[in-house]
């Protein structure tokens, strides 16, 4: 009674734009959304024949479909499998094939808008201009959050992304035009002690013109946490006159002036 889905073979699908821009969600679930709604009215069919009733009373759930209001009424999915690849005596109701299977060419009707709100609290150090991350909550909106260990892990990676990019990385030039940063002994990362424990919130919206009402999530992190890290830092900042005018911010454009 479950979908299973298989990864994608480039050798014998048709050609696609690829999933990028948050499109795996989108793309991905939509066209099991669709199928597995096709291969649930078979089964509805299937089971209004088997049962003696309308596929439109045929109620599918925990692996098995009943007739409305008579629970009792029921034929589990792999007889209804079984049935439609070797069809019993009596035949399979008219006007549909044998076999259990949906193939869906899926173009996404249109497109999605995910959201967020990202919150940093942070602590600026007077004397060396360090900046450090106390806490960071997130609340997003990604639709029905479909499986939620990749939505969380998504966000943790991203916010993280995010902090880098408000923080650390930077790629610096000489005058000559040599990049001067171009190994992990000279570009900063974020490391695991400069990441805060995340506080995460989920709002479910669904998408309207996308089957299943999914959205995508992966760009939620990156996206809103260099605003949010900037303006932290800006905010706590204020009272000594200084201001955030460029990322990453570096501790030595923070740091006072040794008196």
């Amino acid at each position: 009674g479950c979908v299973r889905f298989v990864l994608t073979d480039t050798f014998v699908v048709p050609l696609g734009s690829g999933t990028f821009g948050i499109r795996g969600a989108v793309s991905i679930g939509g066209g099991v959304a669709v199928a597995a709604e096709r291969v649930h009215a078979r089964l509805a069919r299937l089971a209004g024949h088997r049962l003696e009733a309308a596929a439109a009373d045929i109620v599918i759930e925990g692996g098995r479909a009943h007739v409305r209001g008579f629970p009792a009424r029921a034929v589990g999915i792999a007889d209804l499998a079984g049935m439609a690849y070797s069809p019993p005596p009596g035949g399979l109701p008219a006007d549909l094939e044998p076999g259990l299977t949906a193939t869906v060419y899926f173009d996404p009707p249109g497109p999605t808008f995910s959201g967020a709100v990202h919150v940093a609290l942070v602590e600026v150090d007077r004397d060396t201009g360090r900046v450090r991350v106390g806490r960071y909550v997130v609340v997003e909106d990604c639709g029905p959050v479909v499986n939620p260990t990749i939505v969380e892990g998504q966000i943790h990676g991203a916010v993280a992304q995010g902090l880098g990019e408000a923080l650390l990385e930077s790629m610096v030039y000489d005058a000559d035009g040599q990049l001067l940063t171009a190994t992990l002994m000279d570009y900063a990362l974020p490391r695991a002690d400069d990441v805060p424990a995340f506080e995460i919130g989920h709002l479910e919206t669904p998408a309207p013109l996308m089957p299943g009402g999914v959205k995508g999530m992966g760009e939620g992190g990156t996206i809103g946490a260099p605003a949010a890290v900037a303006n932290a830092v800006a905010d706590a900042i204020r009272p000594l006159g200084r201001h955030v005018s460029a990322l990453p911010i570096r501790s030595q454009d923070l740091a006072l002036p040794a008196v």
